[in-house]
């Protein structure tokens, strides 16, 4: 099998990323195969943002879900379905390198859940076509940037194993803070400045500034009140390694503080 040599952090913004047209951030997602990854994963590892469990866990499913974990959103949007097959084995294989590998104790399976709109919208508008595995590994916001860094780190084998891992998350997301008199695609300076700062970090390679990010970082606990979607990166960034080369493949606003900056992280041959 080929081996997945990038891991990528996503940032999924707006459940409207599954309908909207205007949004520049869907044409990216959409271009995927086209601009960013021409090559067919043997199945894909997803970690998002809106999992977030104790302990870490693996959805083993047959046949995944949809999972409709938002409120309020126009109608279409609930009818939207994304099947993928579910991938058992890489949900296994998971779990052996996290309790093997990563020193975790505990690693739970659920055999239930679907996918949750932090993976579904993206893969929908990547892989229209379901037909690659997918299996969805949850967060730990009790846990911090090394903790999932770690995970991540634990996770690498996966790589050659022909896993494409995506963390999707957002670079930025205070709800609280949306401005909805912004609809020209810039941003407010808060969330400039930590989205510059993220992205100069990432591409300098001081990956322990962004582990230690809460600290770092300018407007750390305004760009992110809450850890659970930044987490999803680290998982990304530990999985490429500490000699990974980053690359931003997209960066765009909506509603001024919600990013869409997304990065690839290339392991060298």
């Amino acid at each position: 099998m080929e081996r997945v040599n990038q891991t990528f952090f996503l940032s999924h913004g707006s459940p409207t990323l599954s309908i909207d047209d205007s949004l520049e951030a869907r044409h990216f997602f959409k271009s995927w195969t086209e601009k960013v990854l021409p090559q067919k994963p043997k199945s894909i590892l997803i970690i998002s943002a809106h999992w977030d469990t104790k302990v870490p866990t693996v959805n083993t499913v047959l046949r995944n879900s949809t999972i409709h974990d938002f409120y309020g959103f126009p109608d279409p949007m609930y009818k939207l379905k994304y099947e993928a097959p579910g991938a058992i084995e890489l949900g296994k294989r998971v779990k052996e390198l996290l309790m093997g590998e990563g020193g975790m104790k505990r690693v739970d399976e659920d055999k239930k859940r679907g996918l949750d709109h932090g993976a579904w919208v993206p893969l929908m508008l990547m892989y229209p076509e379901a037909d690659i595995p997918v299996c969805q590994l949850s967060v730990q916001s009790s846990q911090n940037g090394t903790y999932h860094y770690n995970m991540g780190k634990a996770l690498a084998p996966l790589k050659d194993e022909g896993v494409l891992i995506i963390g999707s998350g957002s670079a930025t997301h205070n709800l609280r803070k949306l401005d909805f008199n912004i609809t020209n695609g810039s941003a407010v300076p808060w969330a400039l400045d930590f989205d510059h700062w993220l992205r100069d970090s990432l591409l300098q390679g001081r990956y322990e500034d962004v582990n230690d990010w809460e600290e770092k970082a300018p407007n750390a606990k305004t760009a992110h009140p809450w850890p659970e979607h930044f987490y999803p990166l680290h998982v990304a960034l530990g999985a490429a390694g500490g000699d990974a080369k980053a690359e931003q493949i997209h960066t765009s606003w909506q509603l001024g503080t919600l990013s869409y900056s997304s990065y690839s992280f290339t392991t060298p041959l």
